[in-house]
């Protein structure tokens, strides 16, 4: 390692193979626009916008210099009976990006954080109303909402449920997986074929009675998992099931929000409703830690007006709406709208799309599908060692073709900054192919 390498040992890294990363490490220590520069001085194009969040690009001036007023202004203001106007301006204007009927923002530090919020909130909802009985909450295989315990139950990723199984929460139900190989190969957005899974929630109902269930939550298209883009109608019919069966329904858009999909969310892309949207990452540009759970008015009033006096939600964080983060929110939103940026996705995702299918027929290569200005591209296992084919992709990417991309099982995922260019999709493309044809 050069000789400037801190020490590694000391630190026990999140979501890593620990032992494989210090053995050769992969450091970077710049970033600017689309690209990082690594600690050996190679410039790495950046194609998952870090980890689905800097969806301006990289150390963008508005907001470097928007947090560094706020810092030398206020670093710090309590938020449990105290506020500081930042935050009240920024929860403002993210009611004006939302979709018409969610106007109420509780802020939060990271998408778990918004997830376990959504879960809580949903819970004293139902509370509210009379029906204390609602406890049960639908998440679906496949589906990835966080690290907290409310968020790993809901979720349906087994890796990150297996050590924690006997603490997660008990009464948690899952529909299947959207996503189908023998049917939707190769789709280029949404397939058509997987509206009936949504049905399952019916027998959910029919099993435990619709008068249990206070939530489902599923991601409007889930990323972490490898990239599952919804059947043609599936959301609408599981918006209609939640209404008939009075279930509130919970969209995590953490990775969706802010344009991915060339909508300021998902729930606009497809023009489907729910009750609750969490949201994170793109909300500040990743330059600051911030989560937010944006819900309908009436679920806030049927909360608040419920207890007469005192507090009402017995939830919250130290650092709920902290201002610099808020500075970096409002920044992050007038650069979305100064540059256009949500629209400059919409129109790329054609060029995104025609580039990343070109993919089909590449060494290892069963799948590609993708939506808006995201991409998963699913290799074929080796016998024995699922994972390990795609983990080979991803480092020959970062030390050989000078990009990053992200793996999840036999899946790479793209996901690049939306300021990205035509010619810098093309060379995307490229590098991931030519280390596609350089894995054994």
């Amino acid at each position: 390692m050069p000789a400037h390498t801190p020490s590694l040992d000391a630190l026990w890294m999140p979501f890593t193979a620990n032992k494989a990363f210090k053995a050769r490490p992969r450091l970077l220590v710049s970033a600017k626009d689309m690209h990082y520069r690594s600690d050996d001085g190679r410039e790495i194009l950046d194609g998952t916008a870090g980890l689905w969040c800097v969806n301006a690009g990289h150390c963008r001036a508005p907001i470097v210099e928007a947090i560094s007023r706020a810092t030398a202004t206020l670093d710090f203001a309590p938020g449990f009976q105290m506020g500081h106007p930042w935050s009240f301006e920024l929860a403002t204007k993210l009611t004006g990006l939302l979709p018409a009927g969610i106007d109420r923002v509780f802020f939060s530090n990271s998408g778990s954080e918004a997830v376990d919020t959504a879960l809580k909130i949903a819970l004293a909802y139902h509370i509210a109303r009379g029906e204390p009985q609602r406890t049960r909450f639908v998440g679906r295989i496949r589906g990835y909402h966080g690290v907290g315990f409310g968020g790993i139950s809901v979720g349906g990723i087994e890796p990150n449920k297996k050590a924690f199984a006997a603490q997660l929460l008990p009464q948690v139900d899952h529909l299947p997986a959207t996503h189908d190989l023998a049917h939707n190969a190769f789709s280029k957005g949404q397939p058509t074929w997987g509206a009936h899974l949504a049905d399952a929630l019916e027998q959910i109902v029919a099993e435990r009675g619709a008068e249990t269930i206070a939530a489902v939550i599923v991601e409007p298209m889930a990323g972490s998992t490898g990239v599952l883009v919804p059947p043609v109608g599936y959301l609408e019919k599981l918006r209609a099931l939640c209404t008939t069966h009075g279930i509130l329904l919970i969209f995590d858009e953490v990775i969706t929000g802010f344009g991915r999909l060339g909508t300021p969310f998902a729930a606009q892309y497809f023009n489907v409703m729910p009750d609750i949207i969490t949201l994170a990452k793109g909300v500040t540009n990743a330059a600051v830690p911030m989560g937010a759970t944006c819900v309908q008015g009436a679920i806030y009033d049927a909360v608040v007006n419920a207890t007469p006096a005192g507090v009402e939600f017995f939830h919250g964080y130290t650092y709920s709406g902290h201002p610099l983060a808020a500075a970096a929110g409002l920044a992050t939103l007038d650069l979305y709208a100064a540059e256009g940026i949500f629209a400059r996705a919409a129109a790329l995702a054609p060029v995104w799309e025609q580039a990343v299918h070109s993919l089909r027929g590449a060494r290892h290569v069963i799948d590609v599908r993708n939506l808006g200005l995201v991409a998963g591209v699913e290799v074929e296992p080796r016998a024995g060692r699922p994972g390990t084919r795609a983990y080979d992709v991803f480092v020959d990417c970062f030390f050989n073709q000078n990009a990053l991309v992200r793996v999840t099982g036999d899946i790479i995922a793209l996901s690049p900054p939306l300021i990205i260019s035509e010619g810098q999709i093309e060379e995307l493309v490229a590098r991931l192919r030519r280390a596609l044809e350089a894995t054994d």
